[in-house]
């Protein structure tokens, strides 16, 4: 398994962004260069399924394989890192961190806890699927769709950076991740290996003794107030920054609010 990261060179510690189920290490907006300018190492990587990273072949996309994926590039990077994790990314860090204390100084979940809202999960899964196989005719075809699931973000006019998340293939234009990343993380009857898995979540959740941050976009429909209380009731020690007019994709809605909170936690460690 070959993972494809960008690096921003430093001499702070190093800092590991680890996008989204469906995205790609491009969906950090301008967060990973702010990082860099504050001194820090910063390695944005493409998870194992998505963008220029391999795909697995025997379809392995649990959480124990992202995980291992995890502890390897920390492993990598030589020094104990500071995860930033949104969505599947921050449930990647929740597992490397339980495994593998000691790689790591930080953990900054980024509108993910341990038992997300359902309603959101449903939504983001169902919009996953929707055009996983056949694809779309055009980049603003899929633009159109993206609009459609995110109503309260204004359409972009300039594609090039969706263009980085889409790979044309005989004249149409599909998502740069794995289908087969569905058939573990979506598929029909999963709701109660879901339930499972956070479960398990939770109690990772209460053995955290880390520096930890929940960063929570107040239009999200994954993490809810009520997902936040829970959190930290789980978490007590945890930092809660709420990011207002952003939605679940918080460094694209609100790059700036967001990039400054985790500026201004990293400092403080």
């Amino acid at each position: 398994m070959t993972l494809t990261v960008d690096e921003w060179p430093g001499e702070r510690a190093p800092v590991v962004l680890a996008h989204g189920g469906g995205q790609t290490r491009h969906s950090w907006g301008g967060t990973a260069r702010i990082l860099a300018r504050h001194g820090h190492r910063v390695l944005s990587i493409d998870l194992r399924g998505h963008g220029d990273s391999d795909w697995a072949t025997d379809g392995d996309y649990s959480m124990s394989a992202y995980a291992a994926d995890a502890t390897a590039v920390v492993e990598w990077a030589g020094a104990p890192a500071a995860w930033v994790g949104a969505s599947l990314g921050g449930m990647t860090g929740l597992h490397a961190v339980d495994t593998d204390p000691d790689a790591f100084s930080s953990l900054t979940l980024v509108d993910i806890t341990p038992r997300p809202a359902a309603l959101g999960v449903s939504r983001i899964l169902e919009f996953m699927a929707d055009r996983a196989q056949e694809g779309f005719a055009s980049l603003d075809e899929a633009a159109e769709a993206i609009a459609a699931y995110q109503p309260h973000r204004e359409r972009p006019s300039d594609l090039s950076g969706l263009a980085k998340n889409l790979r044309e293939r005989d004249g149409r234009w599909f998502w740069h991740w794995d289908p087969a990343f569905l058939n573990v993380r979506g598929a029909p009857g999963s709701e109660h290996a879901r339930g499972q898995r956070h479960d398990a979540l939770e109690e990772i959740a209460r053995r955290l003794t880390l520096p930890t941050m929940l960063v929570r976009g107040r239009l999200s429909d994954l993490v809810t107030q009520a997902e936040v209380d829970d959190f930290l009731e789980m978490v007590p020690h945890a930092h809660y920054v709420d990011v207002e007019n952003a939605a679940h994709m918080i460094a694209g809605d609100r790059n700036d609010v967001f990039t400054d909170a985790v500026v201004a936690f990293l400092a403080e460690l």
